[in-house]
């Protein structure tokens, strides 16, 4: 007579599903980014600086979720009608939010050690360069440890995201240095801002 499959009991199940579901699944704002997951840094970054989900956006754009959440991990370039919804609606050009030349890249940043966001830095005080304080919360990185790798006194650091202030040259370049991002993209909030005034 074969062997009849092991029955469980209703309370084994259980034991067996608590193991591997713990309390239940939380769903958090944003998923936790690793380094490889993320394609589109600079589009997450203005989404988590402005504190829009990507449903949020989805639902604003009338196209689905998995859709906008191929453009930021896959990488993935909307077609026409939704590129120029999507940049209307954040407030950016293309070449900014969509650079594909940044996207196709996609490098690890330069970050010497690990480090931990504040969210003290977003809810204190205004934010003006979203851009650059969006890629220190993609990336999980507090201002003080920022600003010591690429040399700048946190101060100065906090100044150029609260008050869009646009550093000097050789700071620019530090900075892109870094994160691996285009200077005119890290701080396209003060430079567009410039060019709207004059």
């Amino acid at each position: 007579m074969p062997n009849q499959p092991e029955q469980h009991s209703i309370q084994a199940w259980s034991l067996i599903n608590r193991k591997y579901l713990g309390k239940g699944v939380r769903v958090k704002r944003f998923r936790k980014p690793t380094r490889c997951q993320i394609r589109n840094r600079v589009l997450l970054a203005v989404l988590m600086a402005n504190d829009i989900k990507l449903s949020q956006l989805a639902e604003d754009l009338s196209i689905s979720s998995r859709s906008v959440s191929a453009w930021v991990y896959e990488g993935r370039i909307p077609g026409s009608t939704n590129l120029d919804k999507a940049c209307q609606l954040l407030g950016y050009p293309r070449h900014i939010l969509f650079n594909e030349e940044v996207v196709r890249q996609s490098p690890v940043i330069c970050q010497p050690e690990p480090s931990r966001f504040m969210k003290r830095t977003v809810t204190r005080s205004p934010v003006s360069n979203r851009i650059l304080t969006g890629l220190c919360m993609v990336h999980d990185l507090s201002v003080t440890d920022v600003s010591h790798w690429i040399g700048v006194h946190p101060g100065t650091f906090r100044k150029w995201l609260h008050q869009g202030t646009l550093p000097s040259a050789a700071f620019q370049e530090q900075a892109e240095k870094f994160f691996r991002i285009p200077k005119t993209i890290l701080f396209a909030d003060v430079i567009l801002k410039d060019r709207h005034n004059n």
